[in-house]
Parts: structure tokens; sequence; C-alpha cells
């Protein structure tokens, strides 16, 4: 019988803690977004959803894509200090 591989844990660290770190170096996605991005996560009816991708399809793009262009025209940067 073979022998099995040492198990990693959920939570294991890799072995090259530079891994660890993004580098401050990436390129940026789109240009503005700085080199690195976050992930937003909301709850949508399976049937926006659906409207959303079939959207997407018909422009041509991405979901993400097509929802970060949305969401950058609706909030648009502002002057450091202007919270609203």
């Amino acid at each position: 019988m073979s022998e099995r591989p040492p198990r990693r844990g959920f939570a294991s660290r890799p072995a090259d803690p530079d891994r660890w770190i993004k580098a401050a170096d990436a390129p940026p996605r789109d240009g503005d977004a700085g080199g690195f991005t976050a992930r937003l996560t909301i709850d949508v009816t399976p049937a926006l959803r659906g409207r959303i991708k079939i959207a997407a399809f018909g422009r041509g793009i991405t979901v993400a894509d097509m929802l970060r262009e949305l969401l950058a025209r609706e909030f648009p940067p502002r002057p450091e200090g202007n919270p609203s």
C-alpha cells in the first residue's frame, strides 16, 4: 500500500512567506484600482441575477466588468475630505 502524503490543514501556512504578501508592484487591473481589488458580495434574487447575466452577455462583457463600470459611474471619486 502506498503511503499518503502529509495533509495540509485548512489554514496551514505556505512554506514561502513571500507568497502570503501581495506584491506592491502588481499591475493594476483597470489602471485606477491602485493595483489591488476588494471582493464585494451581495444577495440578489435568481431572476435579477439572470437579467444581469443576460445584459452583460448582450454587451459582450463579463458581469464583473459591467458592474464595476456601473459602480464607478454611480460612485465617482470625490475630493479628499468630502465623504458625501
